[in-house]
């Protein structure tokens, strides 16, 4: 439905202002701030129909973060996943782009339903009734790669008053910088999710930085490792191993990382797993079955990497999995002033041991008594092993896996759809000269 503009009202305006300062300094994420700053300024008055942002993030999968609020259905959020590809002709002749290539800070256009569209997203945004279209871009810092980019759109049957312009350009500044604090607070998140994990991360900015300061947990373990990745390295050569030990990691450590499992860190070409429990019994069953389970999908994923890497003519890649259970010490290690963050202890060295006994026995997965215990099921008993700086033998077995299926059904594959053109937009931003590929059927820069 139309509304007629009318002057902004400065003091509802400084209500919003105020909001986003609260929300910044209260810690709020992006999509909590960008959503209740949409609402309180369509009810501050501001003719708004629709409204998009995008900033840009520093994150190993996602590139940038997308907001579309719309008064008659809400926010709708995308995340935008890294992929380069080839450039769409459509994104060339896309709004934000015209900014950027003309180094625009705005871009204001007046929507004539009988008009041919200048930009593509204009077919839609006329179908919705609108009739003045505000892009902007907002630069974070002048050294930065960080930004937000966006667009206001108003379906006033007069498009936007000079009041209500002046409104936004008023209140964008407030915005981006409580924007930029988010984007801060999500990029130190992201880091320490991404370099330590979540729960660790979780602990360290919660304070818990000082070396020494940790807790003694209960926890299931897992220890995996490539076979032969030397010979690989050198047969190879530095690209194709990297990508190989890659795609290693892709199929056999992200089981290990969901259902209450944490990697806390890739060493060298392995790996090192927690499922933290209590130490009654009954946690302690739920995680070291759940790492079992894990541990069961892990193989049938490097089963499809092998058979794949068969088709093309390539060798085997070989691994080992050790399962075991015990209290370890997680937290700080290091120098004072140059830390990790992981677990440590007895238990930790005997699961580094257990997995370099599927060296000496045929069988890929080994995992103490304990462990075994613990799970249930069958097993099939190895033998008692001495391992190196462990006083007693511990006894050694292998999952009867004769009536386990090993079918993957759970869908790990990480898939990359096609990017958005906000995701292109930002690679733009941050990249220059990168490639972009082609945007998913229909979408268009907002």
């Amino acid at each position: 439905m139309s509304t007629t503009h009318a002057d902004v009202s400065t003091i509802l305006l400084d209500k919003v202002a105020d909001w986003l300062t609260h929300s910044s300094l209260a810690g709020d994420d992006l999509e909590t701030m960008v959503r209740g700053f949409c609402e309180r300024l369509a009810g501050a008055g501001l003719p708004l129909v629709r409204v998009h942002m995008s900033f840009s993030m520093l994150h190993p999968l996602y590139d940038a973060l997308g907001f579309t609020w719309e008064r008659a259905s809400g926010m709708h959020v995308e995340g935008f996943r890294k992929k380069p590809g080839e450039t769409p002709e459509r994104f060339l002749r896309s709004p934000y782009y015209h900014l950027l290539n003309n180094n625009l800070d705005h871009l204001r256009r007046r929507i004539d339903p009988e008009a041919p569209s200048e930009f593509p997203i204009f077919d839609d945004l006329k179908q919705m009734g609108v009739t003045d279209y505000l892009a902007f871009r907002h630069s974070f810092s002048a050294n930065s790669n960080q930004g937000m980019l966006g667009s206001w759109s108003t379906d006033s049957p007069g498009g936007f008053s000079e009041s209500a312009i002046a409104a936004l350009l008023r209140i964008q500044n407030h915005l981006a910088v409580a924007a930029k604090m988010a984007v801060l607070n999500k990029l130190a998140d992201n880091m320490l999710t991404t370099y330590l994990g979540g729960d660790a991360g979780k602990r360290v900015l919660n304070g818990q930085i000082k070396r020494g300061e940790g807790d003694t947990i209960c926890a299931a373990l897992v220890m995996a490792d490539m076979r032969g990745s030397t010979i690989l390295a050198e047969r190879e050569g530095r690209e194709v191993y990297i990508e190989t030990l890659n795609r290693f990691f892709d199929a056999i450590a992200a089981p290990f990382n969901r259902r209450g499992g944490q990697i806390m860190s890739f060493l060298g070409d392995g790996f090192l797993a927690v499922y933290p429990c209590d130490r009654h019994r009954e946690p302690s069953e739920m995680a070291c079955r759940a790492a079992l389970a894990a541990a069961f999908k892990a193989s049938a994923r490097m089963a499809d990497l092998n058979e794949e890497r068969k088709q093309k003519g390539l060798a085997e890649i070989g691994y080992g999995i050790g399962l075991h259970v015990g209290n370890v010490m997680f937290g700080n290690v290091g120098l004072t002033d140059r830390l990790t963050f992981s677990a440590f202890g007895s238990a930790v060295n005997e699961v580094q041991r257990l997995q370099m006994l599927t060296k000496k026995y045929p069988q890929r997965l080994i995992a103490s008594k304990d462990f075994a215990t613990y799970t249930g099921g069958g097993w099939v008993t190895l033998g008692k092993e001495k391992l190196a700086g462990v006083k007693q033998k511990l006894t050694v077995l292998h999952p009867d896996v004769s009536d386990v299926d090993l079918a993957d059904e759970d869908g790990f594959e990480v898939t990359y759809d096609s990017m958005s053109d906000a995701e292109q937009l930002m690679l733009l931003i941050r990249g220059g000269g990168q490639s972009m590929i082609e945007v998913n059927g229909g979408k268009k820069l907002q």
